[in-house]
């Protein structure tokens, strides 16, 4: 079992709003505080971790705003209560009126506090990866934008506060225009009636291409400027019951496209639909 396994009323978000706790809802001074500080990113505690294999060169590699170590989970269990400290990490999560009680693999960025638990530390950005048991596979690779994400949100919060709240995510969506950008979707999250470019034109107006994980990866590593990618958070067949997440995301520029999410009836239901594709236009 990780250590890491959090079955608690959780929080959410500074950047994802699907119901915070105002114990977890962090101020204007926590982002300030957080340019100040130090980041630590926590290892997974398990063996094999896709996230720890590869999350040292994307920090290298993408990481602009603070100075930052990897740290092992037992060194954050020893540093949390730093208030010169942030933290980089993945948690399992679970929401408090989720009738569902279905569990979510998370990359947040807290801050250190005195007397902290992750369950009440500053939470100045946080992004759903997956369902815990859906296989790291389905979203390692896109981990390089999200780290990019999660800094261009602490700087919009700093510049509009306003972004801080239930709402703040909300404010995303529709400011940025798809028309000269190529849409990137791998096949396996599409649903069965816009699995080919013909249907897809049909309800799309703009370009897109269906491609291999590998090259949304790619696109994502050389920050490919036209290029914008889906992300699916689904139960990819470990339930039946749940929600599905839909955001698409720039590759360069870690702009959110587009947002939504809904509850599930059905297994086809996992997917980017028709309707998803309208709503672009």
């Amino acid at each position: 079992m990780v250590m890491k396994d959090l079955l608690v009323l959780l929080f959410l978000l500074s950047c994802f709003q699907w119901g915070a706790a105002q114990q977890h809802m962090p101020e204007l001074g926590d982002y300030e505080r957080f340019m100040k500080s130090k980041t630590m990113v926590v290892m997974d505690d398990v063996l094999m971790s896709e996230f720890n294999m590869v999350i040292r060169d994307i920090m290298e590699r993408s990481w602009s705003l603070t100075p930052f170590e990897i740290i092992s989970f037992k060194q954050f269990e020893e540093l949390k209560d730093d208030p010169e400290l942030s933290f980089l990490m993945t948690s399992t999560v679970t929401f408090a009126k989720d009738r569902t009680k279905a569990r979510y693999n998370f990359i947040s960025l807290l801050m250190g506090e005195p007397g902290a638990h992750v369950r009440t530390m500053p939470d100045l950005c946080s992004l759903p990866l997956a369902y815990l048991r859906v296989e790291e596979a389905s979203y390692h690779y896109k981990l390089e934008a999200f780290v990019l994400f999660i800094q261009r949100h602490v700087q919009n919060v700093l510049q509009n506060p306003k972004l801080i709240g239930e709402n703040g995510f909300k404010q995303y969506q529709g400011k940025s225009s798809l028309a000269d950008k190529t849409l990137l979707l791998t096949r396996e999250d599409l649903a069965s009636d816009v699995q080919s470019p013909e249907a897809i034109a049909a309800v799309y107006p703009y370009a897109f291409k269906i491609v291999s994980r590998e090259e949304v990866a790619e696109a994502i590593k050389r920050q490919d400027e036209n290029a914008v990618f889906l992300h699916k958070v689904g139960p990819e067949g470990t339930r039946i019951r749940a929600r599905v997440y839909k955001m698409l995301v720039g590759a360069a520029d870690s702009k959110l496209y587009y947002w939504d999410y809904g509850m599930i009836k059905h297994v086809s239901d996992d997917a980017f639909q028709k309707r998803d594709f309208k709503r672009l236009k």
